[in-house]
């Protein structure tokens, strides 16, 4: 019975990993705690055991796209680093910093694209965004920075943030303060720290890619 049960939580949690995947690949969700109860609930799933983890979405996402998109995203993935090119150097002053699927590869058409800047305050961000006359929303994201002592939860942080309307999807900046750039925000797929490259970095991987 125990056998059969684990072999039924295996098949819902790779049904939920693979719609989720199918969200995020083709409809440019980003979130997967959200994706995945999204999927969740569509499938009739609720049981907390019989969710995936976020590296099992994003191994169903890779082969999604290797699957379905395997012509278009790599385009679709080039573009992305490409506006995300223009505008870090749009924004070379707060020293930007690009990061998540377009920079992993597991973004798609319509993706959102995020990028984290370094100032001294927010206000220096909106104040550049109305001068160079770029519409804007503002919100915030919080991220986990560090791991606590007790190993169960992890410290978060909130700080101020910039949406863009581009032809190719949304773009989400982020705004640090200056010394925060010493540290990395954990990934939310494994935890550990997040990847992220500044403009160099960025177009040494164009340059890299077919």
């Amino acid at each position: 019975m125990a056998k059969e049960n684990g072999g039924r939580q295996s098949q819902l949690r790779q049904l939920v990993a693979h719609e989720a995947a199918r969200m995020m690949a083709e409809d440019g969700i980003s979130d997967y705690a959200y994706a995945k109860k999204k999927a969740g609930r569509q499938l009739g799933v609720v049981e907390a055991n019989c969710l995936p983890s976020n590296a099992e979405i994003e191994e169903e996402i890779r082969i999604y796209h290797e699957l379905y998109n395997s012509e278009s995203q790599p385009q679709a993935l080039r573009q992305l680093r490409e506006d995300a090119l223009v505008v870090m150097e749009l924004f070379q002053r707060f020293k930007p910093h690009l990061t998540g699927s377009v920079l992993d590869g597991t973004a798609g058409l319509n993706s959102e694209t995020h990028i984290h800047l370094f100032a001294d305050s927010a206000k220096e961000v909106e104040i550049f965004l109305l001068n160079q006359q770029i519409p804007y929303d503002s919100n915030e994201k919080s991220y986990r920075v560090r791991e606590k002592a007790d190993k169960k939860n992890t410290d978060r942080m909130k700080v101020p943030m910039f949406t863009l309307e581009a032809p190719n999807g949304l773009i989400k900046l982020s705004v640090f303060e200056v010394d925060d750039i010493r540290f990395s925000t954990k990934s939310p797929v494994n935890g550990l720290n997040a990847e992220r490259v500044d403009i160099a970095g960025l177009r040494a991987l164009l340059a890299g890619s077919i």
